[in-house]
């Protein structure tokens, strides 16, 4: 082996033993020995995760130096080794994998190995060394994984709420567009995938925009409910080995760090044992997926063709559709949609199955709640951006053919109802279908209606 290819080392060692960490790593032996037992799925923290727990980690530096309890160089150290990370500096250092020690040891303890190596380099001291700045015993102050893991998930998941709830109310704003834009454009309705009574097109999509604007309510409610932080609680929610100001003091620091109004819960000991601001935010997730699987559908109903299909209105064409096809374009922004929605939709119910997996004092099962919750926000914070931007945006209508389905639609003989009864009014549709000919048609023939009472009465643009 040649001596490049040999990896130089420092040797820690902890109460169960020895490890071997790479001489240049910022983290040490926990992480060193965590990279070594779970390797399992490559998946790595979330960025918003470790920013999260990087606000934590400057703001407790910040908060037991200013209540006398941590060396003021040794915070300023912290302070500075955490404003790296948030800068963008040494995120290779974080590498655990997503399934791991339960509630997120693992991950908290590379956490505080790299910060305290990093403020130990900033003090000109070796990293390993761990006399002057530990990575337990100062990095981790007045701190467990035990409150800081949840602290962080509900920074993480609010943050990534910011970023979604945006994008929400864009989509809905360019629904709402398109709405307006095809208020005048009549179609045959469908119920059951069948003919209905005519809409406009406009209503079509102003239903839509409605909906999206009620899913991102309920994103603004569970974003509320992530703003309540149970920082403080240290081991069991008891705030054992915490200054009874610090709780306090933690909140008002990571408001100002992460530009929300965040507060105290009133009971840290609940905000330990349970994660339903979690699963509540899951859950919005979920739905938000829901509706936008139908809308997207809908959109891939109502393009489909060119020739054979509805054609009632036109998606942007973004890419060939076949390898083998000349021509074919498919409507492939809403088909992502749908796949990202899927996930949602798993993710969520991961979240559910490790939400009530909680015993006692702690629920273990974070570190898979965070993932999911945070890769949920994400995907749907980018496809719903895509969706609008180079979807939605673009959707034009074919006119004539709605207004040709809207006049050749069985449904219009529901109009017929109060004029010639629904017996009479069935025998139309009926008889309309088996001859090829229209309703109004069939209507005049049978002497029901004159021809100036059938143009008034099967309007399809009255009808809307």
């Amino acid at each position: 082996m040649s001596e490049e290819q040999i990896v130089k080392t420092r040797t820690e060692k902890d109460s169960i033993g020895e490890e071997q960490v790479p001489i240049d790593a910022y983290y040490g032996l926990h992480t060193a020995r965590s990279l070594r037992i779970f390797r399992v799925s490559g998946l790595h923290a979330s960025p918003r995760l470790i920013d999260a727990y990087m606000m934590i980690k400057r703001a407790a530096a910040e908060v037991n130096a200013e209540l006398g309890l941590l060396d003021r160089d040794v915070s300023a150290a912290i302070v500075r080794a955490a404003q790296d990370v948030l800068d963008g500096k040494l995120r290779d250092q974080f590498q655990i994998d997503v399934f791991q020690m339960g509630a997120g040891t693992s991950f908290h303890m590379n956490v505080n190995e790299v910060l305290a190596n990093r403020a130990l380099e900033i003090l000109g001291l070796p990293k390993g060394d761990y006399k002057r700045v530990n990575p337990n015993d100062h990095v981790n102050m007045a701190q467990s994984t035990n409150d800081t893991f949840p602290t962080a998930m509900r920074i993480a998941g609010r943050t990534a709420f910011g970023a979604l709830i945006p994008q929400v109310d864009a989509l809905a704003d360019a629904l709402s567009e398109r709405a307006q834009a095809f208020d005048r454009v009549v179609k045959s309705g469908r119920t059951h995938l069948q003919d209905a009574a005519p809409i406009r097109l406009g209503q079509e999509f102003a239903g839509y925009a409605a909906t999206i604007r009620k899913a991102a309510e309920r994103l603004r409610a569970a974003a509320h409910g992530l703003e309540e932080l149970g920082i403080g609680g240290t081991a069991v929610g008891t705030g054992l080995n915490a200054h009874p100001e610090y709780p306090a003091r933690m909140v008002t620091r990571l408001s100002q760090l992460a530009g929300v109004q965040f507060r105290l819960a009133p009971d840290l000991r609940e905000a330990m044992q349970s994660h339903l601001p979690i699963e509540d935010a899951s859950s919005s997730l979920r739905l938000l997926a829901l509706e936008l699987i139908r809308i997207a559908n809908d959109l891939r109903l109502l393009s489909s063709g060119p020739t054979t299909g509805f054609g009632e209105v036109l998606l942007p064409a973004l890419q060939p559709g076949s390898s083998i096809m000349p021509g074919k374009v498919n409507p492939s922004v809403p088909e992502m949609v749908n796949m990202i929605c899927f996930q949602v939709v798993g993710n969520d119910l991961a979240v559910s199955m490790a939400g009530q997996a909680g015993q006692l004092e702690l629920n273990v099962m974070m570190p898979v709640m965070a993932h999911n919750l945070l890769q949920s926000s994400l995907i749907l914070e980018n496809g719903v951006r895509i969706f609008t931007d180079l979807c939605v945006k673009g959707i034009v209508a074919d006119e004539a053919r709605c207004r040709r389905y809207a006049e050749s639609t069985m449904a219009l003989a529901t109009a017929l109802n109060p004029h010639i009864g629904y017996a009479h009014a069935a025998e139309v549709a009926k008889e309309a279908l088996a001859t090829g000919r229209t309703i109004k048609e069939v209507a005049v023939a049978k002497g029901l209606l004159t021809p100036e009472e059938a143009d008034r009465i099967l309007n399809p643009a009255a009808m809307t």
